[in-house]
């Protein structure tokens, strides 16, 4: 092929050639310039969700993931209790990793095609008063959900407790404002919707609850509150930074600002996300979601009914069009998920759907309709 494969996937993500070139150039961690990229990162990380009166913000190296374990480390007590809100993958994944810090966990479930319900969050918070902190993910890429952040928050809020907020895959696309939503955490990641490479989780902190957080964490790299204090004092990272993602994101949220924020980013992925729904329904594809919670960031499909499908066959012929898919994540019943987010238009979505037309056709499948109908 001559371009780069589409990445149509929760993250990694496809960039623009001026993010990429951004990575050319090599940089000393303690230089004053690279120092100067870091701050201007946190700066305008601060500025997305209008958190520079209320929240501080914490870079951490590594995946997003590292991020969600740093922060529950560092904000919850060793003998705090989180209540994590299950309805996807991600959500079990924020449970095992906080069971694994010795932190007490209770998971409130709820099924992966349902958005979470605050009525049950409410009632859990009533009969619990042990509770100190409660874990949402915003969407739920598992599935492609959205899940109802307003309402969670505005009950943390109104029964004393914390919140923390996994924005990995919404932070840059969908709303959030920490004026108007109260949070102890937000934990979003350098490679999602802000579209730079991955390497690089942050943090945002609610400056009320920072002190509290010294010495919590039973991790030195993982200290997000040693970090800060650090990062404040002498501008630069405890450990060796990722320089390269730094300088990447640095000029992906340039762009970011550029093409007007937040509202045009969400305004760019719904156009996505509708090229692509529609286009798949043509094949014959349904969405696994009902419309009223399925988020314009990742779209769960059901696998095609006919015999020939498996999914790795579907991938490599896809794959061989031009197109990255990614595997579903539900155990119940066989599907795929497409990415609508990255550095992409309706036009590659288009293309997409072409690609997907082409590799059913491949592999001897008349069309996406799945079981049922």
């Amino acid at each position: 092929m001559d371009r780069d494969h589409i990445l149509l996937t929760p993250g990694p993500l496809t960039t623009t050639l001026q993010t990429k070139l951004a990575m050319l150039r090599d940089w000393g961690s303690w230089d004053g310039a690279f120092n100067a990229v870091t701050a201007r990162v946190r700066k305008s990380l601060l500025a997305i969700v209008h958190g520079e009166d209320s929240h501080v913000v914490v870079p951490l190296q590594g995946s997003g993931t590292f991020s969600v374990e740093a922060a529950v480390a560092t904000l919850v007590p060793r003998d705090g209790h989180v209540l994590v809100l299950d309805n996807g993958a991600y959500c079990k994944r924020a449970a095992r990793l906080t069971s694994m810090m010795d932190r007490r966990c209770t998971v409130l479930p709820f099924a992966d095609h349902e958005a979470v319900s605050p009525a049950a969050v409410r009632q859990a918070l009533v009969n619990d008063s042990s509770i100190t902190h409660v874990v949402l993910i915003h969407c739920e890429t598992g599935a492609g959900v959205l899940n109802p952040l307003q309402e969670v928050a505005g009950l943390c809020a109104e029964h004393g407790r914390g919140l923390i907020i996994d924005a990995m895959s919404s932070f840059g696309a969908i709303p959030i404002d920490a004026r108007s939503t109260r949070f102890d955490a937000l934990i979003a990641a350098s490679g999602k919707c802000l579209e730079g490479v991955p390497g690089m989780g942050f943090v945002f902190i609610r400056k009320a609850v920072l002190d509290a957080c010294a010495g919590r964490s039973q991790s030195l790299a993982m200290d997000l509150h040693d970090q800060y204090v650090y990062m404040e004092k002498t501008g630069q990272w405890r450990f060796t930074p990722p320089t390269h993602v730094v300088v990447a994101l640095a000029e992906a949220i340039a762009q970011f600002e550029a093409e007007g924020g937040q509202s045009a980013r969400l305004a760019r992925y719904t156009q996505n996300f509708r090229t692509l729904v529609d286009g798949m329904a043509a094949l014959g594809f349904k969405p696994f979601l009902a419309p009223d919670i399925q988020a314009p960031i990742i779209v769960t499909f059901h696998a095609p009914a006919h015999p020939n499908y498996d999914f790795k066959r579907f991938y490599e012929a896809a794959k061989a069009h031009g197109f990255i898919l990614y595997p579903g994540k539900l155990t119940q019943v066989e599907t795929f998920r497409v990415g609508c987010i990255g550095a992409i238009t309706a036009v590659e979505m288009e293309q997409a759907v072409h690609a997907v037309a082409l590799a059913l056709k491949d592999l001897g499948i008349p069309s996406g309709v799945p079981a049922g109908g």
